[in-house]
């Protein structure tokens, strides 16, 4: 497995953990840990835009998560996912790096509000779509010789 593929999963893997535990706490409704100092989880996880129709974003953050280390674990043995894994990972990042972009967007300029858990599942998405983007022009690279 090449170092790129490693890198994207362990940040995939990061943000499934991460993205987990914001699904338990918005389901129990728990008290979320925030390091003092670092911001508001709280208010972040409480807001309107914590949900779309009634579905926490951090699970739809963790089903992502668990997508992309499913096609990243079987590429190479799944017929289908030998063929379209590299397109399949890169729209799956592609539309969670915007997203994570507009939520980060929310938490700075609307809610005036960080949470340590979202920043760190955008990160992980940023790290996992600049990942994708080096796969596909290494295959593009190896499909032109």
């Amino acid at each position: 497995m090449k170092k790129i593929t490693i890198i994207a999963i362990v940040a995939s893997i990061i943000g499934f953990i991460d993205s987990a535990y914001l699904t338990i706490i918005k389901f129990t409704n728990s008290p979320i840990y925030c390091t003092p100092g670092l911001g508001n989880c709280e208010s972040v996880q409480n807001s309107q835009w914590s949900t779309i129709w009634g579905i926490p974003i951090a699970l739809l953050g963790a089903l992502a998560y668990l997508f992309l280390i499913f096609c990243f674990v079987f590429e190479q043995s799944i017929p289908v996912l030998k063929r379209y894994s590299d397109y399949l990972v890169f729209g799956t990042s592609f539309f969670g790096f915007l997203y994570s972009l507009y939520l980060t967007y929310l938490e700075l300029f609307v809610l005036q509000a960080i949470c340590q858990w979202c920043i760190l599942s955008a990160i992980c998405m940023t790290v996992v779509f600049i990942t994708t983007i080096i796969r596909l022009k290494e295959q593009q690279l190896r499909t032109s010789k």
